[in-house]
């Protein structure tokens, strides 16, 4: 039933789009309508040659305005105002998703933004200058993801502008690794291949053969 499966998909997008733009309501429509579509028996199609428009606007959750995105859909494999929405939004998913990246949902970006905590408008220019030189929202979203991944696993702190400063180095922005040690008392341990044991490395460098449980090693990240 792919129809149904990305006809909610591109509703729930809708639903998100509508959430940045601040519009109450209607996401929780397309929401349903998703929902509605996830549960058929059948592929919506189906119901569309059998019945009409009719026969989707029948299901639950399904009204007049979404019945007639779901018809063009099925006519024409796109919906023009999903489409229109994501243009009009393109700046405000770009910023978004920039934050989303720092651990602020969109409640919280909106809240901040409403008590001047964060000033929305300062990233709006270097929100466009991203789209401009990555053609499009999913790869500004790809290269807002490397360069947080990156500068995460650094402990280091990253901005829209950011991207532009790495951009050339964007293929080879890697997270730094991060290796597990073992320790036994704050004492590093090491594993001999040789003889199979764990040996306990004290504060004078010497080894001294670890004679407890495995369940004992204390596994640290170091990075």
């Amino acid at each position: 039933m792919e129809n149904n499966q990305e006809l909610a998909k591109i509703f729930n997008e809708i639903a998100n789009l509508l959430e940045i733009k601040g519009v109450a309501f209607k996401p929780a429509a397309y929401r349903k309508a998703a929902k509605a579509l996830e549960n058929l028996d059948c592929d919506i199609s189906v119901i569309y040659k059998e019945k009409g428009q009719k026969g989707i606007k029948s299901i639950p959750g399904v009204g007049e305005s979404i019945s007639k995105k779901i018809e063009e859909y099925l006519k024409k494999e796109k919906i023009k105002y999903f489409n229109e929405l994501e243009e009009e939004t393109a700046l405000q998913q770009i910023i978004t998703y920039y934050f989303q990246t720092k651990g602020l949902s969109l409640s919280t970006l909106k809240e901040n933004a409403r008590k001047k905590k964060i000033i929305y408008s300062r990233f709006t220019k270097p929100a466009k200058q991203l789209l401009i030189l990555a053609g499009s929202i999913e790869k500004a979203k790809e290269a807002i993801d490397k360069v947080a991944k990156w500068a995460r696993s650094r402990n280091l702190d990253y901005a829209i502008e950011t991207v532009f400063k790495k951009w050339l180095e964007l293929d080879m922005l890697k997270p730094k690794e991060v290796v597990k040690k073992p320790f036994f008392r704050n004492m590093p341990m090491i594993w001999s291949e040789t003889k199979k044991k764990w040996y306990v490395i004290d504060s004078a460098g010497s080894w001294l053969e670890f004679a407890g449980k495995e369940a004992e090693i204390e596994w640290r990240i170091i990075k």
